[in-house]
C-alpha cells in the first residue's frame, strides 16, 4: 500500500558529486531539501567501475566546494578513493541523502511536481536531476546475434579479467575506457581493440610538464573558454557531444608494447563472430563493449521536456519552472561534467532556487519539509573542485 504524500521543498536525484554539490549549495543558503540515491552507499556510482580505474585529473581539481581531496595534490586517485570522498563529504556537511531511492516517475503537479520512488510519492516544488547525461549501457543491435558462448560485457559491467572466459578478447570502442580495459583484460591472452583513432594527448599526464598543461586545458579552456558564453563555446558543443575526447592516459605506444591489435571497426556479425569493416571475421571468446551510454530520462515523464539534451540556461531548464538540470555533458562549458566544474553550476542552479522561493510567498512560509528539520548550513569552503 502507498504510503501517504510527502512535501519536500526541493528534491534532487542523484547523490554523486553533481548531487552533492547542489546540495552543499542549497544547505549553506538554508534551504530545505533531500537528495535521492538509488545506491545503498553514497558514492556507489563510483565502486561499480572496473577495478583499476583512477581519475584523469589529479586530486587538486578532484575536491568539491568546501573540501580539499584528502591526497597529494598531483596525485590521481583510484574510483574507490574518489567514492569514500563522496561519503565523506555527505557526512561533513550532513547532506541529506536518502539511500536506496529509484526514482521511477517525475511528473507535473500543478506549478510543482510528483516524484515517485517505489512505494513513496513526494510533492516538491523543484527538481534538481543530478546523475549524468548518460546512463543507458549502448550495445549495437546486432550484439544479439553472437554466438552465445562469447562472454560479452559492456564497459558499466567489466570490473576485472576473472569476468573473462579463457580465450581471445575483442574491445569494441577504441576511446579511453576501450583503451584501459583492453589493457587492463589482456591478461596473457591475445587483444583487439576495434574503432577509430580519437586522438591523444601528446605528454604523460603524470609528468611534471603536465601540471601546468592540465591547469591551462581544465581551467583556461574547459572551465572559461568552451562555455555557452563564447563563440567557439558554443561552435564547438556539438563536436564534444559527437566526437568526445581524445585518449587521455594510454598512449598509442602503450598498445602496442602491450601486444594490442588496433582493428577496424566491427560492423556486424557473420556466423556468430563479430565482422570487422575490412570483412575480417575474429574468433573471439570475448567481447567488451565499451560503446558508450545514452540518455535514459523515460522516467522524467514532462511534455516537452527533451530526453536526450534537454533545453537549458546553465541547468534551468527553459519553460519548465522548478525543473534543473546539473552535472550534464556541456550543461554550460566543457568543465560541466567534469568534477572540478560543479560547483560554479550548482551555485547557479542553487541561486535560482532561492531567488524563486524569495518570490513566493507561500514557499517562504511553508517552512522545513515533512521529512525533518532544516539541513545543516554548510560553511563557505576554500576551494571549489
Amino acid at each position: 500500500m502507498r504510503t501517504m504524500d510527502e512535501r519536500i521543498e526541493t528534491i534532487v536525484i542523484g547523490g554523486g558529486q553533481a548531487g552533492l554539490s547542489v546540495g552543499y549549495q542549497l544547505a549553506r543558503r538554508g534551504l530545505p531539501f533531500v537528495i535521492l540515491e538509488a545506491g545503498e552507499r553514497v558514492g556507489d556510482a563510483w565502486r561499480g567501475r572496473w577495478d583499476s580505474l583512477r581519475l584523469f585529473t589529479p586530486a587538486r581539481y578532484d575536491g568539491l566546494a568546501g573540501m580539499r581531496f584528502p591526497a597529494p595534490r598531483h596525485s590521481y586517485p583510484t574510483k574507490d578513493e574518489m567514492a569514500d570522498y563522496l561519503e565523506a563529504y555527505a557526512a561533513r556537511f550532513e547532506l541529506p541523502a536518502q539511500l536506496g531511492m529509484r526514482v521511477d516517475r517525475v511528473e507535473r503537479n500543478g506549478s510543482g511536481f510528483v516524484v515517485t520512488a517505489g512505494e513513496r510519492r513526494l510533492l516538491a516544488d523543484n527538481v534538481v536531476v543530478a546523475i549524468g547525461s548518460w546512463q543507458r549501457p549502448r550495445v549495437p543491435p546486432f550484439a544479439a546475434e553472437l554466438d552465445p558462448g562469447i562472454v560479452q560485457l559492456h564497459s558499466g559491467a567489466y570490473r576485472n579479467p576473472g569476468q573473462l572466459r579463457p580465450g581471445d578478447l575483442l574491445v569494441v570502442g577504441a576511446g579511453n575506457s576501450g583503451a584501459e580495459i583492453a589493457l587492463d583484460a589482456r591478461d596473457g591472452r591475445p587483444v583487439w581493440l576495434a574503432g577509430r583513432d580519437v586522438g591523444h594527448v601528446p605528454i604523460r599526464i603524470e609528468s611534471f610538464a603536465a601540471r601546468f598543461v592540465l591547469t591551462l586545458i581544465l581551467r583556461g579552456v574547459f572551465h572559461r573558454v568552451l562555455t555557452m558564453r563564447t563563440p567557439i563555446g558554443r561552435r564547438k558543443r556539438p563536436e564534444v557531444f559527437s566526437h568526445g575526447l581524445p585518449l587521455v592516459r594510454t598512449k598509442p605506444s602503450d598498445l602496442a608494447a602491450a601486444g594490442i591489435e588496433r582493428v577496424p571497426r566491427v560492423t556486424g556479425v557473420r556466423d556468430g563472430r563479430p565482422e570487422l569493416e575490412d570483412g575480417r571475421v575474429l574468433d573471439v571468446a570475448n567481447v567488451v563493449w565499451c560503446t558508450g551510454f545514452e540518455p535514459d530520462l523515460d522516467w522524467l515523464d514532462i511534455p516537452g521536456v527533451a530526453h536526450d539534451d534537454p533545453v537549458t540556461e546553465r541547468g534551468v531548464v527553459v519553460g519548465q519552472p522548478g525543473l534543473y538540470f546539473v552535472g550534464a555533458l556541456f550543461l554550460y562549458a566543457v568543465s560541466s561534467a567534469m568534477i572540478h566544474g560543479l560547483a560554479r553550476d550548482a551555485n547557479h542552479v542553487a541561486r535560482h532556487i532561492a531567488a524563486d522561493r524569495r518570490s513566493t510567498p507561500a514557499a517562504t512560509e511553508a517552512g522545513p519539509s515533512s521529512s525533518g528539520s532544516r539541513p545543516h548550513a554548510a560553511t563557505a569552503g576554500s576551494r571549489a573542485g
